[in-house]
C-alpha cells in the first residue's frame, strides 16, 4: 500500500505555480525573497519597487523606516544576496519614503 503524502502548505503550491512564469529580473528575484531575507516585520514596512543598474529601490512606509533601513543597508544587502538565485546579482539597495505604500 502506498503511503499517503501530507498536505503541503499553500505557499509552496503558489511558489511552484509562479516560479516558471515570474520575470527573470533582479527586481523580481528580490521581491520574491524580500520577506524571507529581511523578516516579516521589515517586509510589512517596505517593498522593493524598482531596479536600475543593479541597485534596487525599496519603498518604505515612512522617512523613519527609510533612514533606519539605510543604516542597515550593508547587512540587508548581504542577506538578500545570499538568497538570490544563481546568476542574479544586486549591487546595492536604496531606500526612500513612500507614504502611499500599502
Amino acid at each position: 500500500m502506498a503511503s499517503r503524502r501530507a498536505p503541503r502548505p499553500v505557499s509552496e503550491a503558489i511558489r511552484a505555480a509562479v516560479e516558471p512564469i515570474a520575470p527573470a529580473t533582479p527586481l523580481a528575484a528580490v521581491q520574491s525573497i524580500w520577506p524571507e531575507a529581511v523578516g516579516e516585520a521589515i517586509a510589512a514596512q517596505s517593498t522593493p519597487v524598482s531596479e536600475r543598474d543593479g541597485v534596487v529601490t525599496v519603498a518604505c512606509r515612512s522617512a523613519t523606516w527609510a533612514q533606519e533601513l539605510d543604516l542597515l543597508a550593508a547587512q540587508t544587502l548581504e542577506k538578500v544576496a545570499a538568497r538570490l538565485p544563481e546568476g542574479v546579482s544586486v549591487e546595492g539597495l536604496r531606500f526612500r519614503a513612500d507614504n502611499d505604500l500599502e
